[in-house]
């Protein structure tokens, strides 16, 4: 890796404090524009009592509870380790978005149960200019919210906060869906699109279940991390000029927080001082880069040491 590149590197990433900050403040902005959203949709779904508006409805019932778990499981997993917890509380990332998954779903299930009520007792959907404005007025905010989830997102990778975004972006396409449905309802009087488009927004939420709850459960069962942060954890060891190699890397991430492990092979004929010296280098070079990360280097002989004592040769 270039010096350019481990420059790039040092800069991309912001301290631990900065990133916690980020998080509770996209946690509080999500709740914020959930409740907004859900008084809004209320009143437009009671006046015009359109299948497809009470399924953007209970979609933002459903993102306020979620959102809501997500408040409490971030402040949770931002806890520093303790006696009891050595590795900290970041897997309280990943339950918190099986539990968003779990939420959406039974908000999915409900919606198909009225869509097919609709399909068999169609009528006429009233207000529909009221419920096209509130659709519009939904997807400013929420576009205004995905902006900063992915701004957050990309400084702490954190996995909650790209749950919750997820169904956000998943709401961009209800909200417009809704808008062609009450067009279609009120304009052609094709009553059947109301519930039809409704029948569709069940399936697209829970195709968004299915996603969050895939990426809590890597993160529960400490899957490694993406191969280009390991390809970029092998060229920074790689670039200390002493260092001859690595093996056992070992990578995992809970919550915010990352862990890296890894043999260094160095010379064999190196002083236990120098090695540790190189072993520390490598260490605030992958720190910079991964300012989140706890990291165990561990030092290993990359060639036999010449003449070993008997006692060094011993087994331990």
């Amino acid at each position: 890796m270039t010096d350019s590149a481990l420059e790039k590197a040092r800069e991309a990433g912001l301290d631990a404090d900065a990133q916690a900050r980020l998080m509770r403040r996209a946690t509080y902005a999500s709740v914020t524009v959930a409740l907004i959203l859900i008084v809004a949709k209320s009143g437009a779904w009671a006046l015009s009592g359109s299948v497809a508006l009470l399924s953007t409805l209970m979609d933002s019932v459903l993102d306020a509870l979620a959102s809501l778990v997500n408040l409490f499981a971030v402040k949770h997993a931002l806890t520093p380790a303790d006696r009891e917890h050595r590795f900290g509380h970041g897997k309280a990332e990943p339950l918190a978005a099986l539990a968003q998954a779990a939420f959406i779903s039974g908000s999915a299930i409900f919606l198909l149960v009225e869509a097919v009520k609709r399909l068999y007792e169609p009528r006429a959907v009233e207000a529909t200019n009221l419920g096209i404005g509130v659709m519009l007025f939904s997807i400013v905010m929420t576009l205004l919210l995905v902006r900063y989830q992915r701004y957050v997102i990309s400084q702490t990778k954190s996995l909650a906060i790209t749950a919750d975004s997820l169904h956000y972006v998943g709401d961009l396409l209800v909200n417009g869906a809704v808008i062609v449905a009450l067009l279609l309802s009120s304009q052609l009087g094709l009553y059947w699109a109301d519930p039809v488009f409704g029948l569709g927004i069940a399936a697209y939420i829970l195709w968004n279940a299915w996603l969050i709850a895939r990426g809590a459960l890597d993160m529960l069962m400490d899957r490694e991390l993406e191969p280009e942060e390991r390809q970029q954890i092998a060229e920074i060891v790689k670039h200390q000029p002493e260092v001859r190699g690595l093996h056992d890397l070992r990578t995992r991430a809970a919550g915010p927080q990352k862990f890296i492990q890894l043999h260094l092979e160095l010379d064999g004929n190196m002083s236990l001082w120098r090695a540790h010296e190189i072993a520390d280098a490598v260490e605030a070079e992958l720190q910079a880069a991964f300012p989140e990360a706890e990291i165990l280097i561990h030092q290993d002989p990359d060639i036999p040491v010449e003449n070993p004592s008997a006692d060094a040769a011993k087994p331990i």
